[in-house]
């Protein structure tokens, strides 16, 4: 039978080696039973590493004595105060840019720096992290995630009124390289979309007798300065109990709304002769300058006619009977009108609309939406480049 070996704990090594002080090698052997040469090495032992004796001979282990592991622990710090120079030298750049690059920041270089001095040195909870790290999302995915919030605060940032093509242009203002194909893909499943255009009222009364003009613009759209042409036209907007009526005058250089009118009858007084006025004090006539409209009464009445006469030689131009394309920039103004802020509402009451097509004439359409004409640059911008402002 194998011989058997007492087993004594670190507490009852150190009592012993005491007790040895007190009563002696002889009598502590008696008393517990143990080996005098047994004894004799734990002396030895706590003499040499003192607190730090009996702590097993683990593989591995080294017993260091109070010198020793002063040495350890301040090189301990050292390494310590080194990694968190290297970390906060590489991370800066990071930290500015929010929380979630910086949990990316530690991630990424797990295998460089110890998981826990990076969250200590970066004031990342150590469970937050681990937290974050198991409900990872793919960088792919992050992407994607970022793309969608950033089309929908687009599209909610400028009332709606943004379609797929211009929300790409703002997209790619903002840094991102994204295709319209893609943009009108997450729309689509965003549910952001425009609703569809709705049956139009005709406005214009061709049956007068009235001067009429010939067609002196013949759709030559593209002008290259300010008040060479305006072009001008009556739309209808539906209210809760009638309709109302919008004239608006628009220079064709860079398409903007330079005099307009909301009215609740078609007559002359209260529809082209506001708008002209408005007009006229907003944006000096130049001599030649082509107003082009269509064949309609409030255009060919005699008052509005005395009107433009009493500018010098400003040229008369009407579209040709039932051609709406003549008078196509001034068409697609109220098409986008409609679109971006009619079509999206309840029936307006009077004072209701009057605030709200201000707003978009003035406030939207003049300053901060982009027409695809001026390349994708605000009318404001389009001016300021030209120096017209």
């Amino acid at each position: 039978m194998a011989k058997r070996y007492n087993t004594y704990n670190r507490l009852v090594k150190q009592k012993a080696v005491r007790l040895m002080c007190e009563k002696g090698i002889e009598q502590v052997a008696k008393d517990l039973e143990v080996s005098e040469s047994t004894l004799s090495r734990w002396e030895l032992e706590y003499k040499r590493f003192g607190i730090t004796s009996f702590c097993g001979s683990g593989r591995g282990y080294v017993r260091l004595n109070p010198e020793q592991k002063k040495i350890k622990e301040l090189t301990r710090k050292i390494k310590f105060a080194q990694q968190k120079l290297e970390i906060l030298k590489k991370a800066s750049k990071y930290v500015s840019q929010g929380r979630l690059i910086v949990l990316q920041y530690i991630k990424d270089n797990a295998k460089v720096y110890p998981t826990t001095t990076m969250c200590k040195v970066l004031r990342i909870g150590i469970v937050a992290y681990y937290r974050w790290k198991r409900n990872f999302i793919s960088e792919p995915q992050q992407r994607k995630n970022l793309i969608s919030e950033e089309v929908k605060s687009i599209f909610f940032e400028f009332n709606q009124r943004h379609g797929s093509n211009t929300i790409t242009i703002e997209l790619q203002r903002r840094g991102y390289t994204i295709s319209k194909t893609t943009v009108r893909r997450y729309m689509v499943k965003l549910g952001l979309c425009y609703k569809r255009n709705k049956k139009t009222k005709i406005t214009t009364n061709s049956n007068h007798t009235n001067l009429i003009a010939p067609n002196i613009l013949n759709r030559k759209f593209t002008v290259k300065e300010p008040s060479k042409v305006w072009v001008s036209d009556i739309t209808y907007i539906r209210i809760r109990n009638s309709f109302m009526y919008l004239t608006i005058i628009l220079d064709l250089f860079d398409r903007k709304i330079i005099g307009w009118n909301l009215s609740s009858s078609l007559t002359t007084l209260q529809t082209t002769i506001p708008a002209w006025e408005m007009a006229i004090s907003n944006r000096k006539a130049t001599n030649k300058l082509i107003f082009h409209s269509d064949r309609g009464a409030q255009y060919a009445s005699k008052s509005f006619i005395e009107r433009l006469s009493s500018h010098k030689n400003i040229i008369r131009s009407m579209s040709r009977k039932g051609n709406f394309w003549d008078n196509a920039i001034a068409e697609n103004f109220f098409s986008a009108l409609k679109k971006e802020l009619i079509y999206r509402n309840s029936l307006f009451t009077k004072e209701q609309l009057k605030v709200e097509v201000f707003e978009f004439i003035e406030n939207w359409y003049n300053k901060k939406r982009m027409h695809s004409f001026l390349k994708y640059k605000t009318i404001e911008e389009f001016d300021r480049f030209k120096n017209i402002i």
